[in-house]
């Protein structure tokens, strides 16, 4: 395993000193950079060149000739070191795998359904696995992000959308966790084929976001929330422009140009090792507000900036998408409670409680559910409920839960039916 790495390492520094020195012909040249497509193919064959000089190599010193099929893997490991995730793009590229565990030498993947299994180290040693990370964060995001013992935790997203977060110091061997995101152009009927929306419920959600209702999606960790604000910003008009602001980027709505077209991706920014140049969420949130945005979206509220979001929803910029942790559909207001009193305003409760009644329209609360047939566990949508006022703490009807066999069904009359009516959603009058 160690002499593989080494090789890979090996390999992938000869490959680089040629890959840049034709890039220095080219500019010296005159000639316009080589396109990211035509770069790959060309450093293709340059692995392919260095391979068979390194093969000729340990030929000379009596060392057996690799496989055709070990060239390939180490062409393979080669290229993934240069532009994908090193060792860990094996992984990534294996579409039945969720998620990736990693604790020092050991490696835990989870299948659909919920299954695990440990499988070989990525790396031979924690040295190796730290700077791996480090190689990505200083290339995957908008800015280059430290991972060190000054700078123990890290939240990134891989080229592929994936989401990593990694720590280190703090814990006995370098940590790092990585949640696949394969639906990045995703709508609300794909969540209905899936099973993770009814049909009713989609067009609930969907007559919402076009009436412009500030809607905040909750759930735990995994349940889906992401995939979700994925499909209700799909819902949007692609004249509308779009803020989104996020901790480490993973929405990816800019990479579909015909849904968005006029989008801006903001995200936060670490303080450098002097403790300079940091650029928080809420600071984010409050600069978008001037880049006149007709919808902004907070991908995930973490801390202060709920304030700052809240005040712009309920001052004008309507439509506005957001997603919290939260442990059911009623604690999500006692959540942004928390966060909003946590920021530098010092707000109470009781002025806390009017801004969120003033501000947020919907909550959307998703779940991981146990599916009787099979014994796995599936993502759902369990329950919306609608804000409807503030007296002495928010005050919110659900509108949508599960009935007595599972199933999600309308429960009340909404208060704004008729503005929902205005966008094609019409209620069954199943109540309850």
């Amino acid at each position: 395993m160690t002499a593989l790495h080494e090789t890979v390492a090996l390999l992938h520094g000869r490959v680089g000193e040629q890959l840049t020195q034709a890039q220095r012909d080219d500019a010296r040249q005159g000639k316009p950079p080589m396109a990211p497509e035509v770069e790959r193919e060309f450093a293709r064959s340059l692995i392919n060149t260095v391979l068979q000089s390194y093969n000729a190599e340990q030929a000379a010193i009596g060392i057996p000739a690799m496989s055709p099929h070990d060239e390939r893997e180490l062409a393979d490991a080669v290229h993934a070191r240069i532009y994908g995730a090193g060792a860990l793009q094996p992984l990534l590229d294996d579409p039945e795998i969720e998620n990736i565990d990693i604790q020092g030498e050991r490696t835990f993947v989870t299948y659909a359904g919920g299954i695990r299994k440990q499988l070989p180290p990525v790396t031979h040693s924690n040295e190796a696995l730290v700077e791996l990370v480090q190689n990505l964060a200083a290339t995957a995001g908008l800015t280059s992000r430290a991972w060190d013992k000054t700078n123990w935790e890290l939240d990134l997203r891989l080229p592929g959308g994936e989401r990593l977060s990694a720590v280190m110091d703090v814990t006995t061997v370098p940590s790092i966790s990585i949640r696949r995101a394969r639906l990045g152009r995703i709508f609300l009927q794909d969540l209905v084929r899936f099973g993770s929306v009814t049909e009713e419920a989609a067009s609930f959600l969907r007559a919402a976001v076009l009436a412009r209702k500030n809607i905040m999606i909750g759930g735990a960790t995994d349940a889906g929330k992401t995939t979700m604000l994925r499909a209700l910003a799909n819902v949007i008009p692609p004249e509308e422009r779009l803020i989104t602001v996020e901790k480490a980027r993973e929405l990816g709505l800019d990479e579909f140009e015909e849904l968005h077209p006029n989008i801006v991706v903001m995200e936060e920014r670490q303080p450098n090792s002097e403790g300079l140049g940091g650029v928080a969420m809420a600071e984010l949130v409050r600069r978008s507000l001037r880049q006149n945005p007709d919808r902004v979206i907070v991908g995930e509220v973490l801390g202060p900036e709920i304030v700052t979001m809240l005040n712009a929803m309920s001052q004008g910029n309507d439509g506005s998408l957001s997603t919290i942790h939260a442990r059911n559909s009623a604690s999500v207001f006692k959540r942004i409670t928390t966060y909003a009193r946590q920021a530098a305003e010092g707000f109470d409760r009781e002025t806390t409680h009017d801004l969120i009644a003033g501000a947020l329209d919907f909550v959307v609360y998703l779940s991981k559910v146990k599916n009787p047939a099979t014994g796995e566990k599936e993502r759902r949508l369990v329950s919306i409920r609608e804000v409807t006022g503030v007296d002495g703490q928010v005050l919110s009807n659900e509108v949508f839960k599960l009935n007595a066999y599972g199933e999600l069904k309308p429960s009340t009359v909404l208060t704004c039916l008729d503005e929902l009516a205005e966008h094609g959603y019409y209620p069954s009058g199943d109540y309850e």
